[in-house]
């Protein structure tokens, strides 16, 4: 059966050989182990962000923009312009800054389509933004973007949410927490709605991709052995070195092992935190009567 975004995928991976690709600088929040990337056009200004991090402590409620003041310096210094403010998916290990990036330097916010799905399954604990609403553009399989000369195109790959999408411009893809580094495997699938046949078959679509396609990833958390902390790695490597999902796993195989590992998997720290700001591109919740705005944490819910 024809792959129409993956063929295209391939496409702008092959016509980027030989220096057409983006250049891409990472910003990497050891707190929260997430690194953001800032995507650039080496022929304009033009650029996107992809997987902000806004700082957040839970014990006094505080937010802060620690985790993007290098990005932001970054952004001013070089006269970037933003185009795209990017989410490959719902996070529920930190907040995102895109509400904030964009009052600060314009740029459209986007995420997955599938967002949605995510907002019903928690509809009733927490009350987010229609997503419609609360993201300027909802992504799905095959949409096309572009940041300056630089095309893009959109792949679903769900499975560690109903939502992940990776975003494929020139020769980089940036894969979200479908993939980690060879040596630390694959993100857990057992949030409600994940699924790890699912995310076997994300998987194995991303790694149809010529074997020198760039491959960034959404975290890093420095596999056992390894003292620097990664987040670059190849179709090529994946394919041969990763130690859940290598050639010639199997999707039971993969399974098996994904739901052993995921069951001891404690639930994030600041997921409810992260799902209500997040849910609402990164805006904070609104005031409430007494001016206050509050993070609210169901209780048994989980």
């Amino acid at each position: 059966m024809r792959d129409p975004a993956l063929e295209h995928a391939c496409e702008i991976v092959t016509a980027a050989r030989g220096g057409g690709g983006p250049l891409v600088q990472t910003f990497f929040d050891e707190a929260t182990s997430s690194a953001t990337y800032l995507v650039r056009d080496p022929g304009s200004r033009a650029c996107a962000v992809i997987d902000s991090v806004l700082g957040f402590d839970p014990s006094s409620g505080r937010t802060c923009n620690g985790p993007t003041e290098a990005l932001c310096a970054a952004i001013r210094a070089e006269g970037l312009e933003v185009a795209w403010i990017l989410e490959t998916h719902v996070h529920a290990d930190h907040l995102s800054a895109a509400a904030r990036l964009k009052e600060a330097f314009g740029g459209r916010t986007a995420i997955g389509a599938a967002v949605t799905k995510v907002a019903d399954l928690f509809a009733g604990l927490i009350d987010p933004t229609r997503a419609e609403a609360a993201f300027d553009r909802l992504l799905r399989d095959g949409d096309r973007l572009s940041i300056g000369g630089l095309d893009g195109v959109v792949l679903a790959v769900p499975g560690h949410t109903p939502a992940d999408v990776a975003f494929v411009i020139g020769d980089a893809v940036f894969v979200g927490d479908t993939l980690f580094m060879p040596d630390f495997g694959t993100a857990r699938a057992d949030f409600p709605g994940a699924d790890a046949a699912l995310l076997y078959a994300s998987i194995q679509r991303l790694l149809s991709l010529p074997p020198e396609t760039r491959l960034f990833t959404c975290h890093d958390y420095k596999a056992p052995g390894r003292d620097a902390y990664a987040w670059e790695t190849t179709v090529a490597a994946e394919r041969v070195g990763n130690v859940h999902v290598r050639e010639g796993v199997t999707e039971a195989e993969f399974v098996a092992l994904r739901r052993a590992r995921d069951a001891t998997l404690p639930v994030p720290k600041l997921i409810w935190p992260a799902l209500q700001v997040n849910l609402r591109g990164g805006r904070l919740p609104e005031p409430e009567p007494d001016g206050g705005r509050y993070l609210k944490i169901p209780v048994n819910a989980i």
